[in-house]
């Protein structure tokens, strides 16, 4: 039934036209092959018969079914015996036409494939059917056409594979009662409408259009989860680094006022020891009278509304006043042990004592005491300061009572 293919080549170009000038742009002559499959002849009974490898022969015996050939050597009567049928086993691969066909979402489409098959039963293949390849081509169409029905346009493309399963399972089933077998379906080319076509173009572009807008707003929330990441980082390390710049002030400041106090409490020293000396009591008076005339000198500059005792002009009265407390704060100071402060009630009550406490001083028997001038050492002596002193702290005492009892 089928048999090797002629080929049948025609020339579409004469040779003498592919040498002219309006053909060498073609670069070659075009041909045409066709292949024509035709049903071969019958064999001759000749009483001794050679069948070829995988071909299955049928012989009638007077015009009824008599057996099938192996391929070998075989012995037919003459005459009553005649090969009627010629069946190849092998593989054929046939062209299925182009077809047009319509998706479930209404889309026409024109495809052609290739379907491969094979004959496993001669007999069937000989009686079941009058023309297998014929039959076989027009299953392979219908099927085609039925499952492209049953499916999308977007599942054609996405589901190629499974498609030709489909339609090699449908047609097996029809054809088994021909003895043929389909080993596979190929689907070789879809054509779409050009409108089909252009919507598709458009869907892609637009599909790219979105991935690459997707991508795009990644790498900007991306970069912007960096900066925002890179501003938190530069936060905390700023306010760390803050916070260490304040400990290290702090810390710097707490070993200044430590150096200042350990100064301070030096030069105390050095001033105690240099007032216990028996020559103390000028340079005393001296730092008195400095410091009187200097906290005089300042309150014109201030717009402060002081309240003072009623001989604040009598510089001689208040340094007596001064040396009275000097002389009892040294008095005591032998009697009370080291390292107690020791501050006179009448010297708590002075006002020139608060006033002294306002400005920059070094220490007089324990209290701040301003030195700025010498040229007032040479007014007092020692006689006329001690007896100064003496009487301003009898009149100090003299008022305090007083303002008990009243």
């Amino acid at each position: 039934m089928f048999s090797r293919s002629k080929y049948l080549v025609s020339r579409v170009l004469p040779l003498k036209n592919a040498f002219k000038l309006e053909y060498q742009n073609e670069a070659r002559v075009l041909y045409r092959i066709a292949t024509v499959r035709h049903r071969s002849t019958s064999p001759l009974n000749t009483i001794i018969m050679f069948v070829p490898q995988q071909e299955a022969w049928i012989v009638e015996r007077m015009g009824k079914f008599h057996r099938i050939l192996e391929p070998g050597l075989n012995l037919l009567w003459p005459i009553v015996d005649k090969i009627k049928y010629v069946q190849s086993l092998k593989e054929i691969a046939i062209d299925v036409p182009k077809q047009s066909a319509i998706t479930s979402d209404n889309v026409t489409l024109s495809i052609d494939g290739v379907l491969y098959l094979r004959i496993i039963d001669p007999y069937l293949a000989s009686y079941g059917v009058e023309d297998p390849e014929f039959a076989i081509t027009q299953l392979a169409q219908t099927t085609m056409r039925s499952e492209l029905g049953r499916i999308s346009l977007d599942k054609v493309f996405r589901e190629r594979e499974s498609l030709n399963v489909s339609i090699v399972h449908s047609i097996n089933k029809a054809s088994e009662a021909w003895g043929i077998t389909c080993l596979r379906y190929e689907i070789r080319d879809i054509k779409l409408p050009n409108r089909v076509h252009e919507a598709m173009q458009m869907q892609v572009e637009a599909e790219r259009k979105k991935r690459a807008a997707i991508l795009e707003s990644e790498g900007v929330r991306a970069a912007d989860i960096n900066v925002a990441e890179g501003k938190r980082q530069a936060r905390i390390l700023g306010s760390e680094a803050e916070k260490q710049e304040q400990i290290n002030k702090a810390s710097g400041e707490a070993q200044a006022m430590l150096a200042v106090a350990e100064a301070r409490a030096r030069g105390l020293k050095l001033v105690a020891g240099a007032l216990s000396l028996p020559e103390s009591n000028n340079a005393a008076s001296l730092m008195v009278a400095e410091q009187y005339v200097s906290a005089f000198n300042k309150l014109a500059r201030t717009n402060n509304t002081l309240i003072l005792p009623a001989n604040a002009g009598d510089v001689s009265n208040l340094v007596a006043q001064a040396m009275s407390i000097y002389s009892t704060v040294t008095a005591h100071n032998k009697q009370v042990p080291h390292g107690e402060p020791i501050i006179p009630e009448i010297m708590s009550e002075d006002p020139m004592y608060k006033l002294s406490l306002n400005e920059k001083s070094t220490t007089f028997a324990g209290q701040p005491v301003p030195i700025e001038d010498e040229s007032l050492a040479e007014y007092y002596s020692d006689d006329e300061e001690r007896q100064k002193a003496l009487q301003a702290q009898k009149e100090k005492k003299q008022q305090i009572a007083l303002e008990k009892e009243t």
